[in-house]
C-alpha cells in the first residue's frame, strides 16, 4: 500500500519559513547598534573588541554543520526553534554584560543560534521551495534583509530616543518572540535524512556551490565594511538564494548536508571579507581590491551553466 507524500509547500508553511527569516535577521541586526555600548560598559580598546567580535563568527562556523545533521535526522523545524530560544537568551546578556568573559560567551552563544537558524531555515525553504509552483527562495531571503533593516533602525531609534540597551534589547526580543511564537505551529514536521556524519567535505557541485557563495559573500563582507570608504555598485542579492536553492537540487550529496556545507563556506567569505580586502589595499591599494572583487561576481555568471543544468 502506498501513501501520498504531502506537499511542502502551503501557505502556513511559507509564512513560518518568511517568519524565520525575518526573525534571523532582525536578531543579527539588534546587535550593531549595541556594539559602541558594549565597548563602552566594558572599557576596552579596539583590539579586545575586536577578539570579542570573533567568537560570534566562531560560534557561527561551528555550529552550521551540525545543524545541517541535526536538520537531517530530527527535521528543520527544531533546529530552527532550538536556534531561536538560544537567540532569545543571548540577546538580554549582549546588552548587559559587564566583563569580557561574559560577553564572549554572549557572543558565541549568540553567533551558534543564528548560525543553526541559519543553515536550518535555508533547508526548510528548499524543502518548501521544491514543491512550490513558483520560485521562492529569493523572497524568502528579502525577508531576512527586510528584518535586518527593521532591526538596525528599531534599535538605533530605542537608543536615540532615550532607552538604555538593556530595556531597548528587551523590547526587541519580544519581536523574536512573537514571531518564533508565530512559525511554531506551521514549520514543517518532517525528517530529511537518515543518519550522518556530523561533517563531510563539500564536494562535486556542492564544492562549486560553497565558492560561487563564498564569491558573493566575501563581496557582502567587504562593502559592509568599506562601503562608506568606496562605494561601487555590486548586486549579489538574488545570486545567493540560486545558489542555496541550486545546493538543495542537487544529487551529489544529501540536500541537509549540501545547504549546510554551502552556508559554511559561504559565511566563511562573510568573515574573511573585511580582513582581505584591508590586506589587498595595503599593498595594491582599495580601488584594486574592488575590481578584484568584481572579478570574483564574474565568477557567478561565468560557471551558471554547471549548476543551472
Amino acid at each position: 500500500m502506498t501513501h501520498a507524500v504531502p506537499c511542502a509547500d502551503s501557505p502556513a508553511t511559507r509564512l513560518a519559513t518568511r517568519l524565520a527569516f525575518f526573525v534571523s535577521g532582525f536578531g543579527m541586526a539588534c546587535w550593531a547598534p549595541l556594539v559602541p555600548y558594549a565597548k563602552a560598559r566594558l572599557d576596552i580598546g579596539e583590539a579586545v573588541l575586536g577578539l570579542l567580535l570573533l567568537c560570534l563568527g566562531a560560534g557561527s562556523m561551528l555550529s552550521m554543520p551540525v545543524a545541517g545533521v541535526l536538520a537531517g535526522r530530527i527535521g528543520a523545524r527544531p533546529v530552527i526553534l532550538v536556534g531561536g530560544v538560544g537567540l532569545c537568551c543571548a540577546m538580554p546578556l549582549l546588552a548587559g554584560a559587564d566583563f569580557s568573559l561574559l560577553l564572549a560567551l554572549a557572543l558565541a552563544l549568540f553567533g551558534a543560534s543564528l548560525g543553526a537558524m541559519d543553515v536550518a531555515m535555508n533547508i526548510h525553504a528548499v524543502e518548501v521551495a521544491n514543491d512550490a509552483p513558483v520560485p521562492l527562495m529569493s523572497g524568502f531571503h528579502g525577508l531576512f534583509s527586510l528584518g535586518g533593516f527593521v532591526g538596525s533602525l528599531g534599535m538605533t531609534g530605542l537608543l536615540a530616543a532615550g532607552l538604555a540597551p538593556l530595556p531597548a534589547i528587551l523590547v526587541a526580543l519580544v519581536v523574536v518572540i512573537t514571531g518564533l511564537a508565530l512559525a511554531a505551529p506551521r514549520l514543517l514536521r518532517t525528517r530529511s535524512a537518515g543518519s550522518g556524519p556530523l561533517f563531510v567535505v563539500p564536494r562535486g557541485l556542492v564544492l562549486l556551490l560553497g565558492a560561487l557563495t563564498f564569491a558573493m559573500f566575501l563581496a557582502e563582507g567587504a562593502l559592509l565594511d568599506w562601503g562608506a570608504i568606496l562605494l561601487v555598485g555590486l548586486g549579489a542579492a538574488n545570486i545567493v538564494p540560486v545558489l542555496f536553492s541550486a545546493a538543495g537540487r542537487q544529487g551529489t550529496m544529501p540536500a541537509n548536508l549540501a545547504v549546510a556545507a554551502v552556508t559554511t563556506v559561504g559565511y566563511a567569505g562573510v568573515l574573511a571579507g573585511p580582513a582581505l580586502v584591508g590586506f589587498v589595499a595595503q599593498g595594491l591599494g582599495l580601488v584594486t581590491a574592488f575590481v578584484i572583487l568584481g572579478v570574483l561576481m564574474l565568477s557567478a555568471p561565468l560557471t551558471a551553466r554547471w549548476f543551472v543544468r
